[in-house]
């Protein structure tokens, strides 16, 4: 499939693509004259990819597991563990900060109902 087929299928637009191969992000990509020809596997790891950055990983994250032919699963799978650990510390960061605004939100009613008495 050329450029065209594989952005619209896989929610990416030509020049992230060209992005991704320039990165090493989609292995060799074959070529018919000018034209990049893609291949169920390249919109497969195109498609991952989309994924990954939609759940917060950047490029360069994604650079050490996903650059070549081959995909690092393992290396993937370690990756995963340390995002979702980062997103439990600003998960309980969120929530303290939450509890923070509540205590100061108390404070000024308690102000506002002092001076209105």
């Amino acid at each position: 499939m050329y450029i065209g087929e594989i952005s619209r299928l896989a929610g990416a637009t030509p020049k992230a693509l060209r992005h991704y191969e320039a990165l090493g992000l989609l292995g060799e990509v074959r070529r018919a004259g000018a034209y990049r020809r893609y291949t169920q596997q390249d919109l497969a790891q195109v498609k991952l990819i989309r994924q990954a950055q939609a759940l917060g990983f950047r490029l360069a994250e994604l650079l050490p597991v996903l650059a070549g032919d081959d995909t690092d699963w393992a290396s993937l799978s370690e990756l995963i563990a340390a995002k979702r650990s980062q997103l439990r510390e600003e998960i309980a960061r969120l929530r303290q900060l939450d509890m923070q605004l509540g205590q100061i939100d108390a404070e000024i009613h308690d102000c506002l109902q002092c001076q209105a008495a």
